[in-house]
Parts: C-alpha cells; structure tokens; sequence
C-alpha cells in the first residue's frame, strides 16, 4: 500500500528542505539520519561523562566531611544523621524515641559522639539474643 503523500520539510540536521512522502520524517536522507544519530549518541556520552565527575567530585567532598565528622567528639544534628547514613526525618524520631540524647546549648542541638557509638553497640546486643 503505497501513499500519495507529498509534503515540504525542513531536515531536522541539516536545515535543508525537502519533500516527505510521511507524515513523521524528520531527516532529508539517509546521511542526515544516521549524521544525527550519531551526534545525539555523542552528546548522551559526554553528558554522562559529566554526571560521573561530577558524583566523583561530591563523594571527595563527602569524604573529606566524613573524616572531620569521624574527630569530633560532639556532633551537631546534621553532621550526626551524616555520620549515620540516615534522613533527618528518622534521626529526630530517634531522637524523640529516646534511642539518641541530645544536649540543647543555647539555641544549638548537640549529639556526644559516645550516644551514637552506644547507639550500634545496643543494637548489636539485641541481634544475638
């Protein structure tokens, strides 16, 4: 079943016009095609070349927080849910829970480093019995 389509367009790569027998063609030719094909495949590995530097860069941050985290004997809420891998959401309901003392000074919020050691040494206790 052939079509009497003709209509005028314009390649979506190489801005010539030309004349489609459907409706959906989007290129002048077959070179334009796999021209483009190839330049969006490019673009796709260079964006997640990018993405994956960009991660790399973070987690070099991250650990370089983490490690000051690691020397400090009193922790503030957000450097302790860091420590604990966990949301801040979970970290006040353990917290409100009792699991997690907190020491109010002043308008701060601090954690002793030895609560959240407890913390795991608790639980590793209840796991065995």
């Amino acid at each position: 079943m052939s079509s009497n389509i003709r209509v005028s367009k314009v390649c979506e790569f190489c801005g010539e016009e030309f004349t489609a027998r459907t409706t959906v063609t989007r290129f002048c030719g077959d070179r334009c095609a796999k021209r483009s094909y190839k330049q969006r495949k490019r673009e796709n590995k260079i964006s997640r070349a990018i993405v994956e530097t960009n991660q790399q860069r973070l987690l070099s941050v991250t650990e370089l927080n983490m490690e000051a985290i690691n020397q400090k004997d009193y922790l503030s809420i957000k450097e302790a849910f860091t420590l604990l891998g966990i949301s801040e959401r979970t970290f006040y309901r353990l917290m409100k829970s009792g699991k997690i003392k907190a020491t109010k000074l002043g308008n701060r919020t601090i954690i002793k480093r030895s609560e959240i050691d407890k913390l795991f040494a608790d639980e590793g206790n209840t796991e065995t019995t």
